[in-house]
């Protein structure tokens, strides 16, 4: 697939989406301006959001973790997207909501069983993730997949090395993650292999790739930005209020 950035907007008629330029969704029926004719929904639509936990060192070593031998995972549901520059509601059952800046790819075509190599052939693209956490429920499901709680965009990119890519998030405009993803324990394409051997991934699933070191509390009035080089920039309020 040729370099392009890639966007689902909501119109009133609708979701459409296409190519994305300057601001301009260009769809199949004709180009769309963002803000002017709808605003930008999570970039795909997934069955699924695969999420990868301790996949960094610094964040095992910081959490006090023990290194896994073989990827740790857990899932999300569909429900759980939310759209760049939409607020993140703080959930009434919460008192420790954390952030967590993650690379994120989207699946292009139906795979299973899928050797690394392999794994760029089935990937449309990459994109950015914010791994929202309540940290004080119980329950994995409980604390991780909730509605919103996993903010997804805004776009996505169709071509880039996911295994060099710079990263930093800022909350309230602070600087609280840096990192690369070279520094995964597990490599996007070893990931992406490891799910497909156990589930069968979908068009337009998300795989999500684990946080860098420094993920942390926010709360309503912070606003998220979490950005990886050449991908784009997530970015999502903080505000009070379940999600309606």
């Amino acid at each position: 697939m040729p370099r392009v950035k890639l966007a689902r907007l909501l119109t009133t008629d609708g979701p459409v989406s296409g190519r994305y330029e300057d601001g301009v969704v260009h769809a199949e029926d004709g180009p769309y301006e963002v803000g002017v004719d709808g605003r930008l929904l999570p970039p795909t639509e997934p069955t699924a959001v695969y999420c990868i936990g301790r996949n960094y060192a610094a964040t095992i070593d910081q959490m006090g973790y023990d290194r896994p031998e073989e990827p740790n995972f857990f899932i999300k549901p569909p429900t759980a997207l939310l759209p760049h520059d939409r607020p993140i509601r703080y959930p009434g059952f919460t008192d420790e909501l954390t952030y967590a800046g993650e690379l994120a790819a989207v699946i292009d075509d139906r795979c299973r069983n899928l050797a690394p190599a392999e794994v760029p052939e089935v990937v449309r693209g990459y994109t950015v993730m914010n791994d929202l956490d309540a940290l004080d429920q119980p329950a994995l499901t409980a604390r991780k997949a909730f509605d919103g709680a996993a903010p997804l965009g805004p776009l996505i990119e169709t071509d880039v090395d996911p295994t060099a890519i710079d990263m930093y998030t800022d909350v309230a405009g602070e600087r609280r993650q840096e990192a690369n993803t070279g520094s995964m324990l597990f490599d996007v394409y070893e990931l992406v292999s490891f799910l497909s051997d156990r589930f069968t991934l979908r068009p337009g699933d998300v795989v999500a790739f684990g946080s860098p070191a420094n993920p942390g509390l926010i709360e309503p009035g912070d606003e998220v930005a979490i950005t990886y080089e050449g991908i784009g920039t997530l970015r999502n309020p903080v505000v009070a209020g379940e999600q309606a």
